[in-house]
């Protein structure tokens, strides 16, 4: 057995690390001047895809694969990932007219790609080649060919794929981000493939959160303070908002206001509610992001804001207790 050669001295771990990094980020910058009429093609290849997007990919361009279907399918575009090795024992069967096939191979000569090509055409999908070799036999059967590269690998043998799976990932997340952007993806349907974690609750609106109907505390002007305080006590969110007839927004009265109002004065329930309420209080939409109404509190040192509609209708009361339920801190 051939002795285990001795680590380089002259070189500390954070150098190898920092090589590693630069080697990969040189990878990804070498792809920007590559992006062209293969990309394009790509991309409507991607939009116009009459069934799903399968991504398939052998060890670890399979990862990379796995990932970018799951980039795919967040961001608008169905797709699932076939490994190749499985589909020749049957999983072809989830293929039909119609599909896209990305396969990913950075030397476009993956045997365990290169057999289902056949398949694949008499199916009737097409094949989108992301490979960083343009004369190989993927790219010569493919429909589109999307330009990798073929960097010099990251690992210091120059064996084990790291700067040109780097170099797939990020392609793969420029074609899913063009797509995307082609599909005119909305913010509302990403949070609708996002209900959970923390991508969910960046993306939550006040409408989902704030408090409606008959929960929210409303006390019409010209009431008495006796009635604002009742509001106050059954509504148990700490304040009212004081509205007009035709329910638009004239001021808030906050437990705060009631306690500087006691603080100042020997009769405080002879007070007018216009002479305690605060005219101009801080308020949010309801299409608002919640995370801006977390901002917004935060940033008044408050605890409540009156959710109102463009007229200054108020339609919903948001309380800082409300975020705390959907675990925004």
């Amino acid at each position: 057995m051939k002795p285990r050669p001795e680590p380089r001295r002259d070189r500390t771990p954070a150098d190898v690390g920092r090589e590693v990094l630069r080697t990969e980020a040189r990878a990804i910058e070498e792809l920007i001047p590559r992006l062209g009429d293969g990309f394009d093609r790509a991309v409507e290849a991607l939009c116009g895809c009459a069934g799903r997007v399968v991504v398939t990919g052998m060890g670890k361009s399979g990862i990379v694969g796995k990932k970018i279907a799951a980039t795919l399918s967040s961001t608008g575009t169905p797709a699932l990932f076939l490994h190749p090795a499985e589909a020749v024992h049957g999983d072809l069967g989830m293929l039909v007219a119609g599909d896209v096939v990305v396969a990913l191979s950075s030397s476009g000569e993956t045997d365990e790609i290169l057999r289902l090509l056949e398949t694949i055409r008499r199916i009737g999908a097409r094949i989108v080649a992301l490979t960083g070799a343009a004369g190989s036999t993927l790219a010569r059967n493919a429909d589109t060919v999307v330009d990798v590269g073929l960097p010099k690998e990251a690992c210091p043998l120059d064996l084990a794929p790291t700067a040109s799976t780097t170099a797939l990932l990020a392609m793969g997340d420029a074609l899913a981000m063009a797509v995307m952007h082609r599909r005119g993806f909305t913010a509302e349907e990403f949070a609708a493939r996002h209900p959970g974690g923390s991508l969910g609750r960046r993306i939550l609106r006040v409408a989902a959160v704030m408090h409606t109907g008959d929960d929210v505390p409303r006390v019409e002007a010209g009431s008495s303070l006796h009635d604002a305080i009742e509001v106050i006590s059954a509504k148990r969110l700490g304040a009212a908002c004081v509205v007009d007839g035709a329910g638009r927004l004239q001021g808030i009265v906050t437990d705060g206001d009631l306690r500087r109002l006691i603080q100042r004065h020997e009769r405080p329930l002879d007070c007018r509610l216009e002479d305690v309420m605060t005219r101009t209080p801080a308020t949010i939409g309801p299409d608002d992001l919640a995370a801006s109404a977390l901002r917004v509190l935060e940033e008044r040192r408050i605890t409540s804001l009156p959710v109102i509609d463009a007229d200054r209708a108020v339609v919903g009361f948001l309380h800082l207790h409300d975020l705390w339920r959907m675990q925004m801190f």
